[in-house]
């Protein structure tokens, strides 16, 4: 802060002989200058503060200790002016006080309260204008953790889907259905389009037709479920389970999928071009006639895998497992093996 720049305090009254300002030596030691009589007394180490009407009652190491270049800090430095309300003794600071108990709490020990996250985004107003980077930067990664915990949690039940289920076309766009069971149901012609699915239980369910694009459904379990036709476009579903599923004529184009399983998969016509199947396991999967092109298969486990008349243009495949793949008739063109 400059030392000429204005202090962020205020006189609770502007009478004369009602307030007081403590000012600093030419030493840097901070003095009270009382009234107009310009007697001067040391800084008494436990200062009485007024936040906005609320009281209290800290010391000048606390104020000045933990973050040196705080605005409470240069306020208590012995470099600036200070008004005080001499009715109440106490250094006014024109301010909400609700928080300011936080404020002197983390300057004492360094300790962030647990807050719910209004009361968290009200706090960090405060950090920012006390000027205490400090708590400020232990805030904001709080705020950001709430905000994906609030990302995971499910909007709808499984009773919910059930329920609109009976309304002829369902549209669940955009809705978080994170955690939930929706195995066995019949979600056929669904639109799921940039729905949160993370670790969504989708076993035996009945999908074909559905659409998935953009979904963010990382851990799904689709486990022996007919997804036949159904689109995945840019989805992501990293270490999602498709094994023993239905995928014929799916589109999974850009989609992420690293680590996941396809073993047993029925992925015929299957249009995969650009996708990510970094690590996944797609042992003894039926890809015959499938669009593989550009896609990223390093370490992927194609073992016994049915890869006839597959489309395989532009794919790498000198890290990916092929022990016992069919590739007859495949077209291999720039693929490098």
């Amino acid at each position: 802060m400059d030392d000429h720049g204005p202090v962020a305090v205020s006189c609770a009254s502007t009478e004369q002989g009602d307030v007081s300002s403590l000012d600093s030596s030419e030493h840097g030691d901070a003095r009270v200058e009382v009234g107009v009589q310009g007697e001067l007394f040391e800084m008494p180490s436990v200062v009485r503060l007024n936040v906005g009407g609320m009281m209290f009652s800290t010391t000048v190491d606390t104020l000045t200790q933990r973050d040196t270049y705080s605005m409470l800090a240069v306020m208590f430095s012995g470099r600036h002016r200070l008004h005080l309300d001499s009715k109440k003794n106490a250094v006014f600071i024109d301010r909400d006080g609700t928080h300011f108990r936080h404020i002197l709490n983390w300057l004492r020990d360094g300790v962030v309260p647990m807050l719910e996250i209004p009361a968290y985004q009200e706090l960090l107003r405060e950090a920012e204008y006390y000027q205490l980077m400090g708590l400020v930067e232990n805030i904001a990664p709080l705020l950001c953790k709430k905000e994906e915990d609030d990302n995971t949690k499910p909007e709808m039940s499984r009773r919910d889907v059930i329920k609109c289920l009976q309304f002829g076309k369902v549209r669940l766009r955009g809705v978080n259905l994170s955690g939930q069971n929706l195995s066995k149901l019949d979600l056929s012609n669904v639109d799921l389009s940039h729905t949160h699915l993370i670790n969504t239980f989708f076993s035996r369910a009945k999908l074909q037709n559905s659409d998935f694009t953009g979904s963010e459904a990382n851990g799904a379990n689709f486990h022996y479920a007919n997804l036949f036709s159904c689109q995945f476009t840019g989805a992501g579903l990293v270490g999602a389970v498709f094994a023993g599923a239905n995928l014929q004529s799916a589109n999974l184009a850009d989609a992420r999928l690293m680590n996941a399983s396809f073993c047993n998969a029925d992925l015929r016509s299957a249009h995969l071009q650009n996708a990510d199947l970094t690590n996944a396991n797609l042992s003894e999967a039926n890809l015959e006639q499938a669009n593989l092109k550009g896609t990223k298969l390093s370490g992927a486990n194609l073992r016994g895998a049915n890869l006839q008349r597959a489309y395989l243009r532009d794919v790498y495949l000198r890290d990916t497992i092929l022990e016992g793949a069919s590739l007859n008739g495949a077209n291999l063109q720039g693929a490098s093996r």
